[in-house]
């Protein structure tokens, strides 16, 4: 079967796009409602149900993965009989994972209170809500999940975009209106599962119409079952120490300082999650090229790539972080009031957290694109268990301060030295290595200077609440620029970086001649 990369990939990135801003936006209108309307610790609650879930939902294993990447070769050859047996074999494995997830889940019950520190709503049966929520996971695997897959390996992404945001608008738009007029916080649960299996339903109903020769039946071989499962193997640690990374914060914080705690950083972590959405698209975009390269060209090339990606990413991340260093109190008082305002510390922490966070990704972009999973299976997991253990020791001494600090010391002496490590040890030369290293504490002491120097610009300014954030933003936005233009104007990186997005926009952002390149 012919697929028509281009089209697809435009159609794909398009109601991604799409997608990406509209899981930002919504979100945020709904935190707002019910923060407004019932109360921060019911945000708290959801906020805990989601990281026990996240965690739960470990059982897949990363079985969706493997099994995408197994149904290209036959889709080229039009094999529609290993389809329908790969279909088989997925499904059968939901309904497995979903049994799990559920058994897993109903054996966490009975440590519920235990992990919820002081108070939680009188309206409400934390048990009762749970099940609830372990309802949305568990149905999630067993309606037609598998389906899925299909839209994945065709390239038609741009569908599953369609379903999910005509399904998210029917439950955001039914939850405010339950939120504001009736206030029940199970009406705002009940209305999530609904969703839930409308998309599932839909997915399977287009899938049907769109591959109406696909169906599950059949048997592979042991041999291509071993094959598949050795790939879940590969996957398992990352997944794992993935989900651990961003879910035990949370649980963590839940357990030793309550849920209104919780719901208070879930606010600030919210903004960081929104900046690292908008970055999602980017590393969508450049991820298929990378690959493509890794395969065809030098390896001197692609570590020239990796340098001049790095120097952008990090232009990209000195401007966020000084936005977020001047802009966050002033936002999240104008949001929510002062009365969930957090001190300074979790600022910076929060702001050193995005730097790191999104240099690591990058890196774990190009850990995925040559596929070395085998290569870097433990170092998500180490990374974890490591920020776990900080976690449950510095939330003790520095309270929610440590939690974030314990996410940033993992992340900064654990995780990034260890992937350099695995990607200079497999896809570039070894000689690199401390060129590399060097190269990010260089870019990190000049993006804490430019942050700093910011701050100090922005600190003194003493006006009203909506002038004072309009002038941070214009400063933290501009400031940096002129900065950065004038430390590193004359490099050699510079000029190919800037070359580089000027070939990307063919042209139209006229970089080479504003810049004379």
């Amino acid at each position: 079967m012919k697929i028509e990369r281009s089209k697809n990939a435009k159609n794909n990135i398009f109601f991604g796009v799409i997608l990406k801003i509209y899981s930002i936006i919504m979100p945020f209108v709904i935190r707002t409602v019910i923060i407004y309307y019932m109360g921060s610790i019911y945000l708290g609650l959801n906020s805990l149900f989601t990281s026990i879930l996240q965690i739960l939902n470990l059982v897949e294993l990363g079985v969706g993965s493997a099994m995408v990447y197994a149904m290209y070769k036959p889709i080229v050859d039009d094999d529609s009989i290993k389809i329908c047996k790969l279909l088989n074999l997925y499904r059968r494995y939901y309904r497995y994972i979903g049994l799990v997830v559920l058994i897993l889940g109903l054996s966490l019950m009975p440590f519920l209170r235990y992990i919820i520190h002081g108070d939680i709503p009188n309206d409400v049966n934390i048990y009762v809500l749970y099940c609830m929520n372990l309802s949305i996971s568990v149905l999630s695997y067993w309606l037609f999940a598998y389906k899925t897959s299909l839209f994945q390996a065709h390239q038609k992404t741009d569908i599953i975009s369609k379903i999910t945001i005509i399904s998210y608008t029917f439950m955001y738009t039914f939850q405010i209106i339950f939120i504001i007029l009736i206030k029940n916080y199970y009406a705002f649960v009940i209305i999530n599962l609904i969703s839930q299996v409308i998309i599932n339903l839909l997915t399977a109903i287009w899938a049907k119409k769109k591959y109406p020769n696909y169906f599950p039946e059949g048997e592979l071989s042991n041999e291509e079952k071993r094959d598949i499962n050795k790939r879940i193997r590969d996957l398992l640690t990352s997944k794992i120490g993935g989900v651990i990374l961003l879910s035990a914060d949370s649980i963590v914080i839940s357990a030793f300082l309550g849920l209104e705690i919780l719901a208070i950083y879930q606010n600030y972590f919210y903004v960081i999650t929104a900046l690292t959405g908008i970055f999602d698209i980017i590393f969508t975009s450049i991820i298929s090229g990378i690959g493509n390269s890794l395969v065809v060209e030098s390896n001197e090339k692609n570590y020239n790539d990796l340098k001049k990606f790095t120097f952008l990413l990090n232009w990209l991340c000195t401007i966020c972080a000084c936005c977020l260093i001047n802009c966050y109190q002033p936002f999240i008082e104008i949001w929510v009031g002062t009365d969930m305002l957090l001190s300074f510390d979790i600022v910076i922490y929060l702001s050193v957290y995005f730097y790191f966070f999104e240099m690591n990704r990058l890196l774990n972009v190009f850990k995925d694109a040559a596929g070395i999973w085998h290569v870097d299976r433990f170092r998500p997991l180490v990374t974890s268990l490591i920020n776990l253990g900080l976690n449950l020791l510095l939330v003790n001494f520095l309270q929610l301060n440590g939690v974030v600090l314990s996410t940033v010391i993992a992340t900064v002496l654990i995780g990034i030295p260890w992937i350099i490590h695995s990607l200079f040890s497999t896809i570039f030369e070894k000689k690199y290595m401390k060129n590399y290293f060097f190269t990010l504490v260089l870019y990190t002491f000049t993006c804490v200077l430019i942050t700093v120097g910011c701050y100090f610009a922005c600190r003194y300014i003493n006006l009203n609440i909506y002038l004072r954030i309009t002038l941070n933003f214009i400063i933290s936005l501009f400031v940096p620029n002129i900065l950065l233009l004038i430390f590193y104007y004359r490099s050699s990186i510079f000029k190919t970086s800037f070359l580089f997005i000027d070939s990307v926009t063919n042209g139209k952002l006229k970089i080479s001649k504003i810049l004379r390149l």
